[in-house]
């Protein structure tokens, strides 16, 4: 017997328990049938249009996306709205959408845990709790490096996107203990400054945020590194793929998994880029 999207659901569930997921989130199974067979699981940050047309063209049964499909409620699935457009694909292709998104990056090991790898990390901890949950990370650079050099091993470790990097300190700042958030995190900058860290990498810093953080901390550590909503989540995608083959155990053999490199990240080109990013 074959494996179905009950036995995926099932395997997801036991990897990133729905239940660790913050209040606020919407995670699990958004479209498919638990009876309907799957040969070929499909992982992705975002369900977004293109992701799903992808997804189907290369014959996926199940796309896993970090991103829920549904975070906000809607009260139409018409095609005349990007969601409606959205969920309307994905069925009328039979193909099954499931979403691990806070479920996952406070997972062990989770997205945190990718980042924090591709950052070098050793000494591992988690940065902070929420609602019972460990989330973020804090390690340690085996060697100290220089603020750039960290940046620009960490930018080589990541997918390249179409605005890179963005970083706030002293480029030839001396940096060996890191927290990490995957995805939005200039919500945790108290937590930060508490851990006591050189340099904090997360995604999504705003202006105001960013800015207060800078001057809470007189311009010195923690620096800041912005490395991208989409490319610090989708380091997550291969270890997930390899954990849910492994859970299904014997049945696992008989699924096949692929991962999008779709970018989908909003932004298509960057301008007016100070090039020598002086200190301050």
């Amino acid at each position: 017997m074959g494996v179905t999207l009950r036995d995926i659901v099932a395997a997801a569930d036991l990897l990133f328990p729905p239940e660790t997921a913050m209040s606020w989130d919407r995670v699990g199974l958004v479209t498919g049938d638990l009876d309907q067979p799957v040969r070929h699981v499909r992982f992705a940050v975002d369900p977004a249009l293109p992701v799903i047309e992808e997804a189907i063209a290369e014959g996926a049964d199940v796309l896993i996306t970090h991103h829920p499909l549904l975070l906000r409620g809607v009260h139409s699935v018409a095609t005349t709205t990007a969601k409606g457009r959205a969920v309307t694909r994905a069925v009328v292709a039979d193909l099954a959408i499931l979403c691990a998104h806070t479920n996952a990056d406070v997972a062990d090991p989770g997205v945190c845990d990718a980042l924090a790898s591709a950052c070098g990390l050793t000494d591992i901890d988690v940065l902070t709790v929420e609602q019972g949950q460990g989330l973020g990370r804090v390690g340690r650079l085996a060697t100290p490096v220089t603020l750039r050099e960290f940046a620009e091993r960490l930018a080589a470790a990541l997918p390249a996107t179409n605005v890179g990097v963005r970083v706030a300190g002293d480029p030839g700042a001396r940096v060996c203990r890191v927290a990490v958030l995957g995805g939005s995190g200039d919500g945790l900058f108290d937590a930060v400054r508490r851990a006591g860290v050189d340099v904090y990498v997360t995604a999504d810093l705003r202006h105001h945020p960013a800015l207060e953080a800078r001057e809470e901390s007189s311009f010195g550590p923690p620096y800041l590194v912005d490395a991208g909503h989409w490319a610090t989540e989708w380091l997550w995608l291969s270890r997930a793929a390899e954990r849910l083959i492994a859970a299904l155990g014997p049945l696992g053999t008989t699924v096949e998994t692929s991962i999008s490199i779709a970018r989908t990240d909003p932004w298509d080109f960057l301008v007016g880029v100070n090039a020598d990013g002086g200190a301050r």
